[in-house]
């Protein structure tokens, strides 16, 4: 008998690097992973990330990398070759081949379309303006959040769900929004018209503005916009539009192959088009005359797609009923199904204005059709779940719209209880995941934690509404096995090990450089990360100040610069300016720098010190010399994870109000700290009196003077999200306060994780943790305060005296690998 060949894996090409295509890449793996060559083709240059998560993205609740689905290193992992940032634009069919636009020819034996949808553009005048953009990509995110620190007024057009999820996240960047929006009430295919009206006013509370019944008809300005005008000639003055009026499949590479498209590329129940060796998925797919705009349809299609690309495929897609909820932070809405209604259908309304709460049920035949639900949303999943079923629910009519506590058990806590669902109630809708999906994953994989259970299964990873549900569900099937405390986080993905872990090594095996530490703990990638090298770096000098030190390739590129990088390319100089008092010299030594280097900007900064913008790169040497020969400047660490500034008023030396010398403290302090490398960047600030002009509390370490003496406070923040300082203790000398800050300061260098602010810090170990250590025990805070001031010996030299004493270092400003 011949010996029998080995199946040759066959070539497919996936077209879209987005949820839709490489879910139905995820769920193949599962079936098989050595039936094809995997080549995917996307037109971002990223891996794949969560665009449902953009508007947290906008509104700064999340960063690039927390909405990351598949990193790059997930494609190499599974033998996937990624071509990111290099769209198809072309389909061979008669020769199987796929054109990118940048020149690459790949063939294939099956063809997976992914290619999503477009944003729509209004057709008025004006809309190709600079500043009129859309939000759909990472990349609409960052024109948004570019344009929020530039201008102040921000009209978005829509009023539907992408909208106000658009408007929320300018809101919180600090613009004045508008949203203009054609009919009169927001969300209408999601919401019946009182859900409409409580929302507008939740949202009008928050500081948003509406223009209802409104239309478009120009958008205004010569280059950049400047405004838009309506029908009927009232204008509204803007410095950014975003169009947010809905989307349409993206299927001009689809028509230009041949395959039949109409509103979409059409496909059957199996997900193939009209070319049998071609499928699709996604948005940009119509099946059965409906396209789809939500996740969860796109995940059902991926699982039918992929059993049929394995060749093992029995089920068939055959449509998905939908639900909607809103990604604003504070805002609880669902709605589901026909919420409409017509002549043979009947609703059941619960309305308490006073609380905010709404609930519409709409039932056909005694089966829920749609429901719509505001202020209370706690039921939602169980309303989506019996319209999935077609459940007959006469027999808990008159409870039904209390909720299943009350609709189906005498004891609602024992009736609401999550583990009485059946195993295929969908839990999470995002991502598809069933209750039987995530109880069998426990089982499989020995998950003992909420944390694991979401990475395991992707539930309540996306839009996070059901993060509560998969939490009840872990707890009442793991029960006393359940992890309570905090999960074990690791650093990166090149270690197992958790930040305190490394820390802890570094510590115990006195390991005095990166490579030491990667060597020793078996780092998965041994030239680390960008998440890992700067942590270990700063983790190695923090521990022996002397021995190790910096290593300029694990820094960012501003600490590499020793300046900050600005967007044209060009840096920031900001010299320090010891508790933001200056002299005539200095000055003179600023103004003649600027003169002399072409500097265009010299602008006053919000922590007392002058920032000189628009340096050219080959001229930072030059400028620091001059700043230090003339003024006696030296680096104000504007770019480190050190300490910035040290803010002060002018306390009583000349304000009639002051109590103590808040100015010279202030000096003090900066004097002893500056040049302390820290986890992330620290800021300090001494106000004179209670009136608190230096605004104190929200700074990292802050000091309140009184006239009995001083008010410490830590772990206060500005920015974007504001955090006010919690009293640490009251102290009667400077000496003390001194002592007390040195302490502090060592505290959260040895124990802070790298990148972790102070007030992050704080509620990780609580306050009680500090105040054990700073305050309570005197040796403690004595000996944290003495080796602070040993670790400074070492650190306080200024890099732009060695800098400018060696001239341009071309290594210290070439982007080195994945840092900075």
């Amino acid at each position: 008998m011949a010996e029998k060949l080995p199946q040759q894996k066959q070539d497919l090409v996936v077209i879209g690097n987005g949820m839709a295509g490489m879910r139905t890449v995820e769920e193949l793996l599962k079936i098989t992973d050595d039936a094809f060559n995997i080549t995917v083709f996307g037109a971002e240059p990223y891996g794949n990330y969560n665009r449902i998560m953009l508007s947290p993205l906008l509104a700064g609740e999340k960063d690039l990398d927390e909405i990351m689905i598949n990193s790059r290193e997930w494609y190499d992992d599974n033998g996937i070759t990624l071509h990111a940032g290099d769209p198809v634009a072309a389909i061979d069919r008669r020769r199987r081949m796929v054109h990118s636009a940048g020149g690459k020819e790949v063939p294939y034996d099956r063809l997976l379309l992914a290619t999503g949808s477009n944003p729509f553009v209004i057709p008025v005048p004006g809309n190709d303006l600079d500043g009129v953009i859309t939000f759909r990509d990472v990349d609409d995110v960052n024109a948004m959040l570019d344009a929020s620190r530039r201008h102040l007024k921000a009209v978005v057009i829509g009023g539907g769900l992408l909208g106000l999820e658009a408007a929320n996240g300018l809101m919180k960047q600090g613009m004045d929004v508008t949203v203009v929006h054609l009919m009169d009430s927001l969300m209408e295919r999601q919401l019946d018209a009182p859900a409409a009206r409580l929302l507008q006013g939740s949202l009008e509370e928050r500081g948003l503005k509406f223009r209802m019944q409104a239309q478009t008809e120009a958008i205004l300005g010569k280059k950049r916009v400047e405004g838009v005008r309506f029908k009927g000639g009232d204008e509204i003055a803007a410095d950014l539009v975003v169009m947010a009026v809905g989307i349409k499949p993206n299927i001009e590479l689809a028509q230009s192959a041949g395959l039949h498209c109409e509103r979409g590329v059409v496909v059957n129940d199996t997900m193939q088009t009209f070319d049998p060796r071609i499928y699709a998925v996604g948005e940009c797919v119509q099946h059965r005359e409906s396209t789809y705009g939500l996740v969860a349809p796109l995940w059902d299609q991926a699982r039918v797609c992929a059993t049929h690309l394995a060749e093992v495929g029995t089920g068939r897609y055959e449509g998905s009923v939908t639900s909607t909820k809103l990604k604003v932070t504070g805002i609880d809405l669902f709605s589901a199904g026909d919420f409409v209604g017509d002549e043979n259908t009947e609703d059941i309304v619960f309305q308490d204005p006073r609380r905010g709460v709404y609930k519409r049920l709409v039932l056909r035949d005694d089966k829920v059709a749609g429901a719509v639900l505001y202020g209370d949303t706690a039921d939602g999943g169980w309303y989506f779940q019996l319209m999935k079923e077609g459940r007959d629910v006469s027999d808990i009519r008159d409870r039904l719209v209390f909720g299943r506590a009350y609709a189906e058990g005498a004891d609602p806590a024992a009736a609401s209880s999550v583990a009485d669902l059946p195993d295929d109630a969908q839990v999470c809708d995002c991502n598809g995941v069933c209750k039987g999906d995530i109880v069998a994953a426990i089982g499989e994989h020995d998950l003992k934690s909420v944390a694991a259970v979401g990475k395991q299964t992707k539930a309540g990873t996306s839009c996070g509404s059901c993060q509560d549900l998969v939490a009840q569900l872990v707890e009442a099937t793991l029960g006393d096995e359940l992890e309570t405390g905090p999960a074990k986080t690791p650093m990166c993905e090149c270690t197992e090990y958790s930040h305190d872990e490394v820390r802890a090594a570094i510590r115990e095996r006195h390991l005095v450089t990166t490579a030491a530490v990667r060597e020793a703990l078996d780092w998965q990638e041994p030239d680390g990360c960008h998440k890992c090298r700067p942590a270990l770096n700063y983790y190695c000098i923090a521990t022996w100040p002397g021995e190790a030190e910096h290593e300029d390739a694990s820094r960012f590129i501003n600490e590499r610069a020793h300046a900050n990088i600005q967007k044209d390319g060009t840096y920031s100089v900001v010299p320090r300016m010891f508790g933001g008092v200056t002299s005539p010299r200095e000055l003179r030594a600023i103004a003649d720098v600027a003169e002399k280097y072409d500097i265009p900007t010299v602008k006053v900064t919000g922590g007392q010190r002058i920032d000189m913008l628009g340096a050219k790169k080959q001229d930072l040497p030059d400028i620091w010399r001059d700043l230090r020969e003339q003024g006696g400047l030296i680096s104000g660490h504007a770019y480190a994870k050190a300490l910035r500034t040290v803010k002060t008023c002018v306390g009583q030396e000349w304000c009639r109000f002051g109590v103590q010398d808040s100015t010279q403290l202030g000096i003090d302090l900066e004097h002893l700290t500056w040049g302390s490398w820290m986890p992330h960047k620290f800021k300090m600030a001494v106000s004179g009196c209670p009136r608190n002009c230096a605004e104190a509390s929200i700074k990292d370490f802050g000091v309140v003077c009184l006239e009995s003496g001083f008010e410490l406070q830590v772990g206060g923040n500005g920015g974007t999200k504001l955090r006010g300082a919690d009293v640490l203790t009251r102290v009667t000398t400077p000496e003390e306060v001194k002592e007390h800050c040195l302490a502090f300061i060592q505290l959260y260098r040895e124990e802070g994780h790298y990148f972790e602010r102070t007030a992050p810090f704080i509620e990780r170990v609580g306050l009680d943790y500090v105040h054990a250590r700073v305050v309570e025990d005197a040796e403690d805070r004595e000996a944290l305060a003495k080796r602070f001031l040993a670790s400074q010996t070492h650190a306080q030299t200024d890099p732009w005296e060695e800098r400018s004493a060696q001239g341009v270092n071309r290594e210290h400003y070439i982007p080195l690998k994945q840092v900075g």
